[in-house]
């Protein structure tokens, strides 16, 4: 509440709403590290895997802290980390403690993924994107990935797919050509009718001149007595 030669001022109330809407938007949109809709892949031995993370915070970042995690049978193992200054600004200093792995984000695009490349079957497990913003009085969030390493991506049975879509397609074609043919049918029994109807009406007419149903006949002349 402000004065002003000694009157009292009340702050604006739609500015108060205002500030407590943004307010309540930061608080439920705080820091947020997402690992994708699809937080799991399954890789092949030897292959190059990314593991990806983003980040994003409803009132921007000032020193945020970052790191990935390997939890390696219930202990946590950081394997790399780092510090984005400011919104749309590079990492500093970016600790990689793991042999294969490269941090390959960005925070132009508030993108703090990294690579492992040619994984083993020990690289398999859970990876955590911790992130921890100053700005936001200490705000932390983390996202889990899953890698699982195989031998060979494993070959999908489609069996049950093409039986569902076949019968579906003939299905459909077997509709279709009972429409044709219910079509056909009725064209043919509207042809015959039409056919039958000029019959009838022709035989009336032939009927007529005959002297046959319908036809007056001239009558004798009768004889004159003598």
């Amino acid at each position: 509440m402000e004065t002003h030669r000694g009157r009292k001022f009340l702050p604006d109330r739609r500015y108060t709403c205002l500030t407590l809407i943004v307010i309540s938007i930061c608080g439920i949109e705080a820091l947020e590290m997402n690992t994708g809709k699809i937080p799991f892949l399954e890789a092949v031995n030897g292959s190059d895997v990314l593991l990806p993370c983003t980040y994003a915070s409803c009132i921007g970042i000032t020193n945020l802290y970052f790191k990935w995690e390997f939890n390696d049978n219930g202990t946590m193992v950081k394997i790399m980390d780092s510090t984005i200054p400011t919104d749309f600004t590079e990492p500093s200093n970016v600790g990689v403690y793991r042999d294969r792995v490269e941090f390959v984000g960005s925070g132009k695009t508030n993108n703090v993924s990294i690579i492992i490349w040619n994984v083993t079957f020990e690289d398999a497990g859970e990876y955590t994107c911790f992130g921890k913003n100053p700005k936001e009085k200490g705000r932390n969030h983390s996202a889990i990935f899953t890698l699982y390493v195989v031998d060979e991506l494993r070959v999908v049975d489609n069996t049950l797919t093409v039986i569902i879509v076949s019968c579906v397609g003939g299905g459909i074609a077997l509709l279709m050509i009972f429409m044709l043919l219910k079509n056909f049918t009725l064209f043919v029994l509207a042809k015959i009718e039409e056919k039958n109807k000029e019959c009838l009406v022709s035989s009336g007419i032939d009927n007529t001149e005959n002297g046959l149903s319908g036809s007056k006949s001239t009558p004798k002349a009768t004889p004159k007595k003598a």
